[in-house]
């Protein structure tokens, strides 16, 4: 697989017509605006923006069996405090054209200075998915002009990337897999159009450049996936551990984490690959898998039909669930790759990657091994606890020195993570600490409150925060364990109930389940399960 070109802006077919840019650039308040004024042949865009259709019909040919061939390139804004070559912030949400400086606006005579911190997060990258970190790397020019990359030219890596190999252990499709890893390069983000038909001005699109610069790992799959369950499983792998080394916040909303997907098909038992098509800078998982399907289905169907797939970019038009052609698409020396001469190759020693191999945290699949080994948990909980660093440092911190581990992961999995994601919150966020989860679990394993006693429990907990044992005390929660009362209160639901006794003892067996619900019912719920049961089998012998 050649290089990216995901950093190719060009959403329009250089055969627009009346291209027309007007550069207008002012400091009101401080903060410099550039308005781009682009005039378009309408009809020439309408046609390039619709591109190929399908119609989805039963085939009177017969059909041959395809399999697809997907590699994903995957783009993480990484979050450090400045650019890769300035010192502009690098917040996301401010004023437009507010975080640039000569830099990153690609001012003549200026000169790029490599934010250490980006190498430093490129190399641990590498070194958590088993790549090959490279001792000599350097810097190349990506040539090619859209409005919102200011020099002309992108900064990325060509021929010697920072990383190179590795890959990623996935579950999918009822069986465990490793995605191969191709390169992890840096490079610099281009900045943002905001085209004028979202502000009631078709005629004019606007450029923002505070994106310009921030610094960019891309990440590119060896053509190892088959299915979009194979690529959504390996994203939120990929996901997992870029969250887990806090090298990226990988919100997807904010752009923080981009991908592109190469969609070819190929005749089952076929070696060669087919022609593939790139669906450019999709921003969800579900869209993700949802263009995939589409791209297989429309491939599949244009072969069996005669016809021929195009090597082309495509787009994801989410609204109609399909792909649309967006341009052909480009080869490595369209952008005429060379070394970039303001930037000195970069030499990695042996002690630079080991001190920083030291700081790597225990990843989502070591850790999730440990859990099954410590707490014996079934690999299910483990994979869903580790999923995220923060959901397995909650976990753990409820389950060390607690007598039923399965009993917290269950709690974890269940009312946790439900409040997680009706609030938002982070774990470590929530008003229910895991140290009043552990206490509260406790109560139950001590008969304290029962299992249906300590829901009410948590959700107060939620709400207010208080001590579990302070909300049982206050509203008079504590389980009823006294022999007389529970049996005082089965005497009167038998008494009740003579018809659904006779029965119960003519073989009826599954009615001790009414007699447990009328107890219950009666102790509103206080009564110790347990007891319940012993009590009314012992009395319905």
């Amino acid at each position: 697989m050649t290089p990216s070109e995901y950093g190719s802006r060009r959403m329009l077919s250089p055969r627009v017509n009346g291209h027309k840019v007007l550069l207008g650039v002012g400091k009101p308040g401080g903060i410099s605006y550039i308005l781009i004024q682009l005039k378009f042949d309408i009809q020439s865009d309408r046609r390039i923006a619709q591109g190929r259709s399908c119609a989805w019909s039963d085939y009177s040919r017969k059909k041959m069996d395809y399999e697809a061939v997907i590699g994903l390139e995957t783009h993480v804004q990484l979050s450090t405090k400045t650019k890769i070559f300035c010192s502009c912030s690098t917040t996301f949400g401010a004023e437009p054209n507010a975080n640039t400086c000569p830099v990153c606006l690609g001012m003549p005579g200026v000169l790029p200075v490599l934010n250490l911190e980006v190498l430093n997060r490129a190399i641990k990258v590498g070194l958590a998915v088993g790549g090959k970190i490279a001792e000599w790397t350097k810097f190349d020019r990506k040539n090619y002009f859209y409005p919102d990359l200011p020099k002309g030219y992108q900064i990325s890596q060509y021929d010697l990337p920072i990383v190179s190999g590795g890959g990623l252990d996935i579950f999918a499709d009822n069986a465990h897999k490793t995605i191969g890893l191709t390169r992890i390069h840096m490079e610099e983000d281009a900045g943002k159009l905001v085209h004028g038909e979202n502000m009631g001005d078709p005629s004019s699109s606007y450029v923002d450049l505070n994106r310009t610069g921030v610094p960019l790992l891309e990440i590119v799959s060896e053509p190892d996936i088959r299915s979009s369950e194979e690529a959504r499983r390996y994203m939120d792998k990929l996901k997992t551990i870029l969250q887990y080394l806090e090298v990226s916040d990988c919100n997807m909303e904010e752009g923080s984490l981009r991908c592109d997907a190469n969609i070819s098909i190929r005749p089952v038992g076929q070696k060669e690959f087919g022609t593939r098509a790139e669906i450019k800078n999709v921003n969800s998982f579900r869209f993700l898998q949802r263009a995939i399907d589409f791209e297989i289905r429309r491939q599949t169907e244009l072969l069996n039909e005669g016809g021929t797939v195009v090597q082309e970019t495509r787009l994801y038009d989410e609204k109609n669930d399909r792909t649309v052609s967006m341009r052909s698409k480009e080869e490595a020396h369209d952008y005429r790759y060379f070394p970039d001469p303001d930037l000195a190759p970069m030499v990695i020693g042996k002690d630079w990657v080991e001190r920083i191999r030291a700081t790597l945290p225990e990843l989502p699949d070591e850790k999730a091994k440990r859990f099954m080994a410590e707490y014996e948990l079934p690999e299910y909980d483990a994979l869903v606890l580790c999923s995220t660093r923060a959901t397995a440092d909650y976990f753990e911190q409820a389950a060390r020195g607690a007598k039923s581990p399965k009993i917290i992961s269950n709690w974890v999995m269940g009312e946790v993570l439900r409040v997680v994601k009706e609030t938002g919150a982070a774990p470590a966020d929530l008003p229910v600490t895991p140290a009043m989860l552990s206490k509260m679990v406790g109560m139950i394993d001590s008969g304290a409150i029962s299992g249906k006693i300590a829901k009410t429990v948590f959700e107060e907990m939620a709400q207010s925060g208080l001590d579990p044992e302070k909300i049982v005390e206050q509203k008079g929660l504590t389980q009823i364990t006294d022999t007389s009362s529970i049996e005082g209160e089965v005497d009167k639901i038998l008494a009740a109930n003579p018809s659904q006794v006779a029965d119960y003892k003519a073989g009826k067996d599954k009615l001790i389940g009414f007699f447990v619900g009328q107890v219950m019912r009666a102790t509103r719920g206080k009564a110790s399960p347990d007891m319940v049961n012993q009590i009314l089998k012992e009395k319905l012998k």
